[in-house]
């Protein structure tokens, strides 16, 4: 969701010709819309349609063939690559996650603050109650009340859980001590099936938490303002940008597979995001399929995609540096 300048879209053409299909993170959903609607718009003779139903779903979709690209939360498995043959992987949805509460009076511009720890300790059960002697010393003068904290998790496998427990699991490991994972690692207390089902459950009664890509959450809700190198951080477009600008590629990343980890203490940055991916094949059988593949990845990380995906969702934008990587790959896919 493009900062910068940039070059201006290359992609617009008469002679692009052909049907794509994709499927995978209902995260992206909404920037796949945009990004459809704007290249199909610029290239008539061009489809593109993308369905959705989970990062795990598009994988195994874009591995067994009936696909063309994935978008995905987490990045493929090795098993999943040498099953394809090569793939691609880039960050080209970066959004961050909103730890949202409802807590009437407590919404808008008015943000409980957590420390990383804190947080752990709500999220875990540690801390039961929102007046706790923890959460007041965070918050002097808000109106904390005297009610039990109900905390909600994800009952399906979400990249968005694990971006958050990757988080708590590197900030706070004691109080933390579960592995990043799509499943919600505790038991017991409220669920929501998929982002509706979670911003559902915790608006249903006061006292909830829970956690959701932050372009979902309704008004009606508060959210945590997270701290992060010594400031309370709320949740933005901007601050998650921050937190992106200062991410480094991880230790799987190579040419191709573009991994980043965001940073969780620059300064002004929002610490909890989820970096969600576009995967497609090195190699394809038919030119034609691989020419729109190139070509529609090529729109989503331009200047007119990026910007077309910010205004339809709040995302985070991608950095010039990462946009040159992320054509690099791109140019590495053929037939």
């Amino acid at each position: 969701c493009g900062r910068d300048a940039g070059a201006a879209d290359p992609n617009a053409s008469s002679d692009l010709e052909g049907e794509i299909r994709g499927a995978g993170a209902t995260s992206q959903s909404d920037a796949q819309d945009a990004w459809m609607n704007a290249f199909m718009g610029a290239n008539l003779r061009a489809t593109v349609d993308y369905a959705g139903g989970g990062s795990g779903a598009g994988r195994t979709k874009l591995v067994e063939g009936a696909i063309d690209f994935a978008g995905t939360d987490t990045p493929m498995t090795t098993d999943e690559i040498n099953k394809v043959g090569g793939v691609v992987e880039l960050p080209l949805y970066v959004s961050p996650i909103a730890v949202a509460y409802n807590l009437p009076g407590l919404t808008g511009e008015s943000h409980v603050n957590m420390t990383g720890e804190v947080l752990a300790r709500v999220l875990s059960g540690a801390i039961t109650r929102w007046n706790d002697p923890a959460l007041a010393a965070l918050n002097p003068g808000a109106a904390l009340p005297d009610q039990r904290i109900i905390v909600v998790g994800r009952s399906d496998d979400s990249g968005t859980t694990k971006a958050l427990t990757t988080y708590l699991a590197t900030v706070a490991p004691e109080v933390w001590p579960h592995e990043p994972e799509e499943t919600w690692p505790l038991r017991g207390g409220q669920s929501g099936d998929g982002t509706a089902g979670m911003i559902q459950t915790v608006s249903a009664a006061t006292g909830t938490i829970g956690y959701a890509d932050a372009s979902k959450v309704p008004a009606t809700l508060g959210t945590v303002a997270v701290g992060s190198n010594g400031a309370y951080v709320p949740v933005s477009a901007d601050a998650a940008a921050a937190a992106l600008d200062a991410a480094t590629l991880g230790a799987e990343a190579d040419e191709t597979r573009l991994l980043y980890t965001p940073s969780h203490d620059a300064d002004g940055a929002y610490p909890i995001v989820l970096v969600s991916y576009l995967a497609a094949r090195l190699r394809y059988d038919d030119a034609e399929i691989a020419a729109v593949v190139k070509a529609y990845l090529r729109f989503a990380a331009s200047t007119r995609g990026q910007d077309a995906s910010v205004k339809a969702t709040g995302c985070a934008p991608i950095t010039r540096q990462m946009r040159e990587k992320i054509n690099a790959a791109i140019d590495k896919i053929a037939a």
